[in-house]
């Protein structure tokens, strides 16, 4: 069974064939009547195999089609900045975009160096183009599947705001890209590639982001402490950016691994036995745990650099929720004197109710939102969120000014902030949320997955709070029935149920036939337990099963 494998490193029989695979993309072609081979952006873009025939030429000229579309519509007219990450379908997907942004005449910025890119090197790119700007305003693509194992392929857009696209974006850009593809790309735009990548313009994507890091994160006195770092890429995007962190900040950081390989051969097994990597898992991060006796902060970062993972000596692999919860009780609680006085914390509501008490400790308003990182654009971009996070192991946050860095998820500042943490109170992050545990109990957090077919998901995701007729949840009288988050009113997609010591939400999974079930509770491990069964029941009843 897959699940016995879980954090060896990946064997011969583990590995994608990338010329097969590379092969398909070109290959390939969808069916409109597949639903499962239509464009469908979740909450960070298109995704999908295509060996799998969800991500193929086909999918990316027609998005692609679709994005300038939507950007004529919109009045965008600035330059369109472009980066890929390191899957075997990034560079193809990156071509093809290439290839149709030429033809509809759209000023494209590529890496310099003919690198990767990582997610939050673009976002920083398009709002230090837009700064000060109402016309003539830049966007984004970047091409990736985050963390996806190899066999995956991403597409995401991000508009002049830096940050994913909302909804009303991402469902107009579907529905044309959808259209085109049921027309046999009549109306796509297209010119040969070398004439496309002759027409781009090259960007400085890593030294204009890694020069400008000391504005967000206090790389001097990480210098000045002398924390002996090792950054762990994981074969991603990021693999250039950390020795010139390295070298151009003076710090005493090793990169642990600076291999590329698109089959990612040097991972170790994640849960169910594959190849993701995913910074946050214990199992993919097993060869960088196992070094945790070496450096006094290791980190990791998924494929695009748009999560991170906190490794320390006395605790191994930080759980995402721990690590959010002690940064912003950091940053907050002193970290960040600048920062405007009341500026809130972002948290999405499948994290912890740890970051609920940090808050009300350091004074701060607490505003929740559904999962993704989108809802947090407008408050980060106005500064009236100076920090958002999500479970995911995802988050950004404002300059020392108080002033936007990134609108999307950053994942390296996130993994230097916990050098900073180290060096500023001579504590590690573990060490600080064992403190946070003493003073407010040691919280037990599980997600777990329920079967549930497309009509269930569908009236998952459409519940109200009357569906709900229970009462109380594990012995607990119930204190909240949520559909609609309550730091922004939008509606979650889902159902949340808090009382006083635990809660759980349920949402439909966007790729499988499953609703996800994310729980927790201060009163440990048992009645974790009590209250995921519970959920079990509570959503069935709702659904009427």
């Amino acid at each position: 069974m897959n699940e016995f494998r879980a954090g060896p490193p990946a064997q011969p029989p583990d590995l994608l064939d990338v010329a097969h695979l590379v092969t398909a993309y070109y290959t390939g072609v969808p069916d409109p009547s597949d639903p499962d081979q239509r464009v469908a952006f979740g909450t960070s873009g298109h995704r999908g195999s295509s060996l799998n025939t969800a991500f193929n030429e086909t999918h990316i000229v027609a998005t692609t089609q679709a994005i300038c579309d939507y950007r004529t519509q919109q009045g965008y007219d600035g330059p369109l900045f472009v980066g890929r990450d390191t899957h075997g379908l990034s560079e193809p997907a990156w071509a093809s975009a290439l290839e149709v942004l030429a033809a509809n005449d759209v000023t494209v910025l590529v890496d310099d160096r003919d690198g990767y890119t990582p997610t939050p090197a673009v976002s920083h790119a398009i709002l230090r183009a837009n700064r000060g700007k109402t016309s003539g305003l830049a966007d984004g693509i970047v091409v990736t599947p985050s963390h996806n194992p190899p066999v995956d392929g991403g597409f995401k857009y991000n508009p002049p705001n830096g940050g994913p696209a909302d909804t009303d974006a991402t469902k107009w850009i579907a529905d044309a890209a959808n259209t085109y593809i049921e027309k046999g790309l009549e109306g796509v735009r297209r010119v040969p590639f070398a004439k496309a990548r002759a027409a781009a313009s090259s960007y400085d994507f890593l030294g204009t982001y890694v020069d400008d890091l000391p504005n967000v994160v206090d790389l001097a006195k990480v210098k000045e402490a002398g924390i002996r770092i090792g950054a762990d890429p994981l074969g991603g995007a990021s693999v250039a950016y950390w020795g010139e962190i390295a070298d151009r900040h003076g710090l005493d950081l090793t990169v642990v691994n600076p291999l590329v390989d698109p089959t990612w051969r040097f991972m170790t097994l994640d849960w169910d036995g594959k190849i993701r990597m995913d910074c946050s898992s214990p199992s993919a991060m097993a060869s960088l745990i196992r070094q945790k006796d070496a450096y006094q902060i290791a980190t990791g970062n998924d494929a695009d650099s748009d999560r991170h993972g906190i490794v320390t000596p006395d605790a191994g692999l930080m759980n995402p929720n721990h690590y959010l919860a002690v940064a912003i009780g950091y940053l907050y609680g002193g970290g960040r004197p600048d920062w405007p006085a009341k500026a809130a914390i972002g948290k999405t509501l499948v994290s912890s109710s740890m970051i609920d008490r940090v808050a009300q400790h350091v004074g701060r308003t607490l505003t929740e939102v559904p999962v993704g990182f989108k809802w947090f654009v407008p408050g980060l971009l106005d500064g009236s969120i100076a920090f958002g996070g999500e479970e995911s192991a995802g988050a950004s946050f404002l300059r020392f000014d108080g002033s936007v860095w990134t609108t999307d998820k950053d994942g390296i500042i996130l993994a230097l902030l916990a050098s900073e943490i180290l060096a500023a109170t001579g504590k590690s992050p573990s060490e600080h949320y064992a403190d946070l545990t003493a003073e407010y109990g040691d919280p037990a957090y599980a997600r777990v997955d329920a079967p549930a077919n497309r009509e269930e998901k569908a009236k998952l995701a459409a519940l109200s709070p009357d569906d709900v007729t229970a009462s109380s949840l594990a012995g607990e009288e119930i204190t909240a029935k949520l559909t609609e988050a309550p730091g922004n009113g939008a509606r979650i997609g889902g159902l949340k149920v808090t009382t006083e010591n635990a809660w759980f939400a349920a949402r439909p999974s966007g790729t499988e036939d499953v609703y996800k079930i994310y729980a927790e509770s201060f009163r440990g491990p048992d009645h974790l337990a009590q209250v995921q069964a519970e959920a079990r029941e509570v959503v069935s009843a709702a659904l009427g099963g």
